[in-house]
C-alpha cells in the first residue's frame, strides 16, 4: 500500500520551516537546520512504527479530507472510571454507544497522573502510560483497535501547557539537570514573576491563587498557571516542541484519532499581556498540524481554547490569511448562549453573539456541546450584549444566580465554581438535568415542571445537534443523571465542585432507558430521535455557511445553513415556556424551495404565522433532501428578516 509518505514529509518540512523560524527567531540558521533534521527523524521513526491498520485508516481519510464533517458524526464524552470502570470495561458500553450512533468516543483521565489532587487527571506524570487503575498502554491499544473495528474513533487529552511536578522531566530538573530545567519557566527571584503577574488572570483564584510557585528543590519560582503542582512548559525552548511532537505521534500510533489540545491558549508567554492567545500559540498549533499530517495524516487536532468569542475562530485557522491550524475547536459560545437563553426565555443575545463570530473556514469545524466535564464560564461580550440592551456584567451575575437556584422561579440546582470576588466572576457547575430543573422537579414530584425540564434538556441538544460541527454528548445527559454528591465524602475532591457534574454511570439508571414512560426512557428516546434525524440528513454536514435570522419574537433562535453539495437547512428554537411565532414564510426566506420539517415538536400554522410550541426545536430541509417526507409547511416570498452570520 503506497502511502506517499516521502511526498508528505517533504511538503510538511517545507511548510513548518517558516513557522519554526518565527517561533525561534533568535536561533541561527544552522541551529534551525539541525532542529528540522531532528524533526525529520522523529517523523521517520513514527512512520516506521505506525501499524498497518492505522495506515489503512490514514489512506481512507486522505481520500476524503472532509470525513470528519459528515452529518453522521456523533461524539460521546466520559471519564473512563465513571463510565466503565476500566479500559477493558468500555466494550461493555458498546450497546449504549451504538444505540446513540456514536462514532467518536472521547475518554478522559486515561494517562497516568499524580495522585489526587490532580485537577481531574490534568496533572500528567507520563503521557505514554495509562492510569494503573484503568489498565495498561497495551489495553489502550487493544481498545482503540476494537473500537475502530466498530467504526468508532477515540479522542484523548494532550495536556500540552504543563506537566505534573512529578513528571520525569520535572523530577530531572529538581535533581539538577540543566537541560530539563530549561523545559519549564523557572525564575530565581520574584522580579520577573511580579512584572508578569501585573497582567495575568487567575484561573482558580480561590483554589490556587497566583501564577507562580516556589519550589525548594529547584530553589526557584516556577510558572504554575493552574495549580502549584502543574508546571508550565516553556515552548520558547525548541526541545519542548520536539518532545511534544514525539508524544503526539506516539499517541496517534496507539490508535488515537483526535488529540484534544488542552489549554492551548496558554502555551506562549509574553510580558505585558495576559499570556493567552498569543500569536505564537497559533504558530505552535500550525506547526504541530503540519507535522502530524506527515506521519499520522488521519489524526485530528481539537483546540481546547475556552476564550472570548473574538479570539475563538482563529484556532480553526481564520486569520487575515486562512491557515491550516486545528481541525476542530470547542464552540464554547454556543454552549454559553444556550444556557443564557434558557434562563431568560430570550434568544436575542444568542442571536447577536453567534452572528458576531467570523465565518468558520470550510476545511475546519466545531465541536458543539451542551456542557462538558468542567464548568460554564459566562463568556458574555459586553459590547455584543450592549447591542441588545443588556448590561454584560449584570447579565453574568444574573446567570450565575439563576443556575444556583437563587432567582425566583428557577429550579436549577447548580453550584458556583472558582468565584473571583475581585472581578465578580463566578462560574457554574451542575449536570444538564440539574441545570434544566429536572432534578428539582423530580424530587418534589411536580410532573408539569418535570415535563418543562425535559423539554429544556432536549431543546438544548436540538440546538447543538442542529448547528455545524461534531456534537459531543456528555455521559449521563442522555439519561438525565442528577448531580453527584459523592465527591463531598472524598477529602481529595471536596473542594472542587466540578465533581458534582461528573457522575458515575449507574447500572439501574442505564437500564431504565428501556423502561417505557420513565424519565430516562423519555430523554433517551428524544435525544436518539434528534441524532437519527441529523445522521439521515446530508445537508447537516459541516463545511458550509451559517447565518442567523432575526424575528420580532425575542424567544426565537433561528439559524440557516447552506452546504454547497448537500443543500440547505433551517432551524428554529423557542426558548420560552410559552408559544412563539415566526412568519410562515420563514423557511422560504432561508432558501428552502419546498420546506419539510424533519424534526417537529408540534408546529402549527395560524394564518400567516408558524406557531412554535413552548421549549421546542424544529428543523427544516428541502423536500428533495429530506430523509422522510412529511407534509410541507406554508411558504411565501416576501421581504426576509435581517440576516447576519
Amino acid at each position: 500500500m503506497e502511502d506517499h509518505y516521502h511526498a508528505r514529509r517533504a511538503r510538511g518540512l517545507t511548510e513548518v520551516r517558516p513557522l519554526l523560524h518565527a517561533l525561534y527567531a533568535d536561533r541561527r540558521d544552522v541551529e534551525l537546520d539541525r532542529l528540522i533534521q531532528r524533526i525529520g527523524s522523529v517523523l521517520d521513526d513514527a512512520h516506521a512504527a505506525r501499524p498497518a491498520a492505522l495506515r489503512r485508516i490514514d489512506a481512507e481519510r486522505l481520500a476524503d479530507p472532509g470525513w470528519f464533517q459528515a452529518a453522521a458524526r456523533i461524539g460521546y464524552v466520559a471519564y473512563v472510571d465513571r463510565f466503565a470502570g476500566t479500559l477493558g470495561g468500555v466494550t461493555r458500553r458498546l450497546p449504549l454507544l451504538e444505540e446513540l450512533h456514536v462514532d467518536l468516543l472521547y475518554l478522559m483521565k486515561v494517562q497516568r497522573a499524580r495522585p489526587e489532587p490532580n485537577d481531574g487527571g490534568y496533572a500528567v506524570v507520563d503521557y505514554l502510560d495509562v492510569d494503573p487503575a484503568l489498565g495498561t498502554w497495551s489495553d489502550l491499544e487493544h481498545l482503540t483497535a476494537t473500537l475502530h473495528e466498530r467504526g468508532i474513533g477515540v479522542c484523548l487529552d494532550l495536556v500540552m501547557n504543563h506537566t505534573a511536578r512529578e513528571h520525569a522531566w520535572a523530577e530531572a530538573a529538581r535533581r539538577g539537570s540543566a537541560r530539563h530545567r530549561a523545559y519549564y519557566l523557572v525564575f530565581p527571584d520574584r522580579q520577573l514573576p511580579d512584572l508578569y503577574e501585573e497582567h495575568l488572570q487567575e484561573v482558580f483564584p480561590d483554589l490556587a491563587p497566583g501564577n507562580f510557585t516556589w519550589d525548594d528543590e529547584l530553589a526557584a519560582w516556577v510558572w504554575t498557571t493552574f495549580h502549584d503542582y502543574q508546571w508550565d512548559l516553556d515552548y520558547g525552548n525548541p526541545e519542548v516542541f520536539v518532545e511534544m511532537l514525539g508524544v503526539m505521534l506516539s499517541m496517534a500510533n496507539a490508535g488515537v484519532d483526535v488529540l484534544r489540545l488542552d489549554a492551548i491558549a496558554f502555551t506562549w508567554k509574553r510580558m505585558g499581556t495576559n499570556c493567552q492567545n498569543q500569536p505564537e500559540a497559533h504558530l505552535l498549533a500550525q506547526a504541530f498540524r503540519a507535522l502530524t499530517d506527515v506521519a499520522a495524516p488521519g489524526l485530528l487536532l481539537l483546540a481546547e481554547a475556552i476564550v472570548s468569542p473574538g479570539e475563538l475562530v482563529p484556532y480553526l485557522g481564520a486569520h487575515r490569511l486562512q491557515r491550516r491550524e486545528c481541525h476542530l475547536a470547542y464552540h464554547n459560545q454556543l454552549m454559553v448562549q444556550i444556557w443564557s437563553a434558557l434562563a431568560t426565555g430570550d434568544a436575542r443575545l444568542a442571536t447577536e453573539s453567534l452572528a458576531s463570530l467570523p465565518p468558520t473556514p470550510a476545511t475546519a469545524t466545531w465541536t458543539t456541546y451542551v456542557r462538558c466535564h468542567d464548568d460554564i464560564g459566562w463568556a458574555v461580550d459586553d459590547e455584543v450584549a450592549g447591542r441588545v440592551g443588556i448590561d454584560g456584567g449584570g447579565h453574568r451575575a444574573y446567570l450565575a444566580a439563576f443556575y444556583r437556584g437563587d432567582v425566583p422561579g428557577s429550579d436549577a440546582l447548580g453550584a458556583a465554581f472558582s468565584t473571583n470576588a475581585a472581578t465578580a466572576d463566578e462560574r457554574t457547575v451542575g449536570t444538564a438535568a440539574a441545570l434544566c430543573g429536572l432534578e428539582a422537579a423530580r424530587a418534589r414530584g411536580d410532573r408539569l415542571a418535570e415535563e418543562r425540564a425535559i423539554r429544556r434538556l432536549l431543546l438544548a441538544h436540538g440546538v447543538i445537534l442542529g448547528f455545524p460541527g461534531i456534537p459531543l454528548l456528555y455521559m449521563g445527559d442522555e439519561l438525565a443523571l442528577s448531580n453527584d454528591a459523592t465527591y463531598l465524602a472524598d477529602p481529595a475532591l471536596v473542594e472542587d465542585t466540578r465533581w458534582m457534574n461528573r457522575p458515575w454511570l449507574d447500572e439501574e439508571v442505564l437500564e431504565r432507558r428501556h423502561v417505557a414512560g420513565s424519565v430516562e426512557a423519555r430523554v433517551f428516546a428524544g435525544l436518539r430521535r434528534l441524532v437519527e434525524a441529523r445522521r439521515a440528513t446530508p445537508a447537516m454536514a459541516a463545511g458550509g455557511q451559517l447565518w442567523l435570522h432575526r424575528y420580532d419574537d425575542p424567544a426565537v433562535l433561528a439559524w440557516q445553513r447552506h452546504h454547497p453539495v448537500h443543500g440547505g437547512f433551517f432551524g428554529l428554537a423557542n426558548f420560552s415556556d410559552q408559544p412563539a411565532t415566526v412568519p410562515a414564510a420563514s423557511p422560504g426566506w432561508a432558501g428552502l424551495h419546498e420546506p419539510i420539517a424533519i424534526v417537529d415538536d408540534g408546529v402549527t400554522v395560524m394564518r400567516d404565522r408558524l406557531v412554535l410550541p413552548p421549549l421546542s426545536v424544529t428543523w427544516y430541509v428541502d423536500r428533495a433532501d429530506a430523509p422522510v417526507v412529511p407534509a410541507p409547511v406554508p411558504t411565501g416570498r416576501v421581504r426576509p428578516p435581517d440576516v447576519r452570520g
